[in-house]
């Protein structure tokens, strides 16, 4: 177990310290959990009003905090308490899972990959002909590299995650347990003689730098050409990606949203929970698609969009206070 003194930590987040307190740091934890020796975060002041009945003996604030620490407790003020949490959670994160050997003896690696070094890769792996995996990349148990698919460096790649033939996986990305790149794309064609034939998907994916996807999600393979992932693009669990979509830098999508194929994104934007988007879409950057909204038409960059229809965020809450009305 880790025990950091507030002074220790604060080396690290660098903001200023209010009141004493006699008690070390043994980990971080929610406001309403939190024991004395563990330290929690006031990300908002409509949160406040919670530290009273809170046993942590140490908090992260913002600047603009209106009370005081209390006997025995402290603040470590900073000007943003969500960025400074996420280092606290840094310096106790346990150790990821370890292995005892480079390459497990059970994994698959076929002769003709290329394993770049200080590359680990656990059991029951299986590493395709032509791969390529670069330097200080983690593949955990059971991960499946199909052929002449390329990893980058220092990408995490947890179990049961498949990346399916002539992928590309940019360097720092981390594949969580059980996402699929590279799947076929939906596409099928009604035939008289046949019924619905499919058409075949030949195309591939391409995933930037510092990417990350999670549990369960999927990122079809274009029909022809590239299905794209810009950098930074951060992909929630159980979210599917259609062929031939394209997203620009650091795109936000939370989870069981999709992009039907074919769909645009700019950089920036940002996909809230359960949201879809119609084939063939453009969403301009920065835009933000609320929560369960359905996009059917192109959206401007910078816009906010609400609702089934979507329409803009405005409009939107017009529209539900009139009907709000409506019923009452």
């Amino acid at each position: 177990m880790k025990n950091l003194t507030i002074q220790e930590i604060n080396t690290i987040l660098n903001g200023e310290i209010i009141g004493k307190t006699t008690h070390s740091i043994t980990a971080p934890e929610q406001l309403d959990l939190a024991k004395e020796t563990e330290i929690s975060f006031i990300g908002s002041k409509k949160y406040e009003k919670y530290w009273v009945n809170s046993n942590a003996s140490a908090a992260i604030v913002n600047e603009d905090i209106s009370i005081e620490p209390g006997e025995n407790k402290v603040f470590i003020k900073v000007k943003n308490a969500d960025l400074a949490m996420s280092q606290v959670l840094e310096m106790f994160a346990p150790d990821a899972p370890q292995f005892d050997e480079m390459i497990h003896p059970t994994a698959v690696v076929h002769p003709t990959a290329k394993i770049g070094n200080g590359t680990k890769i656990g059991a029951g792996c299986y590493i395709g002909p032509n791969v390529e995996i670069g330097d200080n990349a983690i593949l955990y148990p059971n991960v499946t590299i199909l052929d002449h698919s390329i990893i980058g460096q220092n990408t995490i790649i947890w179990s049961g995650a498949v990346v399916r033939e002539r992928c590309h996986v940019g360097a720092f990305c981390i594949l969580h347990p059980n996402c699929t790149i590279g799947a076929d794309g939906f596409g099928f064609r009604p035939c008289p003689e046949k019924g619905l034939v499919k058409i075949p998907q030949i195309g591939n994916v391409i995933i930037g730098n510092g990417v990350e996807i999670g549990a369960n999600s999927c990122v079809d393979r274009g029909k022809f050409s590239s299905t794209v992932v810009g950098d930074g693009c951060k992909i929630d669990n159980l979210v599917q990606i259609g062929h031939n979509s394209k997203l620009g830098k650091c795109c936000i999508m939370a989870g069981n949203s999709g992009l039907a194929g074919s769909v645009t994104l700019g950089n920036g934007v940002i996909i809230g929970g359960s949201a879809s988007i119609k084939d063939h879409t453009t969403i301009g950057d920065r835009a933000i698609i609320g929560a369960g909204s359905g996009v059917a038409a192109d959206v401007e960059a910078g816009k906010t969009m609400l609702g089934y229809p979507a329409v803009e965020a405005r409009t939107a809450l017009k529209q539900w206070a009139i009907l709000k009305r409506m019923a009452e």
